[in-house]
């Protein structure tokens, strides 16, 4: 049976915002599992998306502190539909990612990571697939606020979107 995801990360409530956009709180209602790359900053994020989400998944960042590492893993894994998702924050600098994600996730068909604020899709020489959904409210160089949505179904990654909100004036 098809699982609707939702990926975000990097919110940095309340620095970057006082809440995730309406269209985000949208897609949470919408999808099966909801994915948080770290960088949550407020824990109370973490409980309103644990009420409202069916299933949330969560990782903790540079910028989290105790409350959320001791709720949080540094790497989260989790099987969904036959598909093997790992998720953690930070998976260092861009040159040489691809190498690196294969080495240390080889068990793996999907890693989810955060921290650039970067939107990243990639597949390493290995088939590793590797997401970065940007951020919803701390867009920093890129020219929109962005998450990402796909679908587990059968083993593999399918519908795949970067959706793109551009700043308010």
């Amino acid at each position: 049976m098809p699982v609707k995801l939702l990926i975000i990360s990097d919110t940095h409530l309340p620095k970057r915002g006082h809440d995730l956009p309406a269209e985000v709180w949208d897609a949470v209602t919408q999808a099966d599992v909801v994915f948080h790359a770290g960088d949550w900053v407020l824990e109370s994020l973490l409980d309103k998306l644990e009420r409202r989400a069916k299933q949330v998944v969560g990782v903790w960042g540079n910028n989290d502190g105790p409350g959320l590492r001791r709720r949080l893993p540094e790497v989260a894994r989790v099987e969904i539909e036959g598909l093997r998702i790992a998720m953690i924050h930070e998976t260092g600098q861009s040159q040489g990612r691809e190498k690196r994600c294969d080495q240390a996730y080889p068990d793996t068909d999907l890693l989810i990571f955060g921290h650039s604020h970067i939107p990243w899709d990639t597949v390493t020489p290995n088939g590793l697939r590797l997401l970065n959904p940007g951020s919803p409210t701390d867009r920093r160089k890129e020219p929109d606020h962005t998450y990402l949505t796909a679908v587990a179904a059968d083993g593999a990654l399918h519908d795949v979107v970067l959706h793109r909100m551009p700043p308010k004036a």
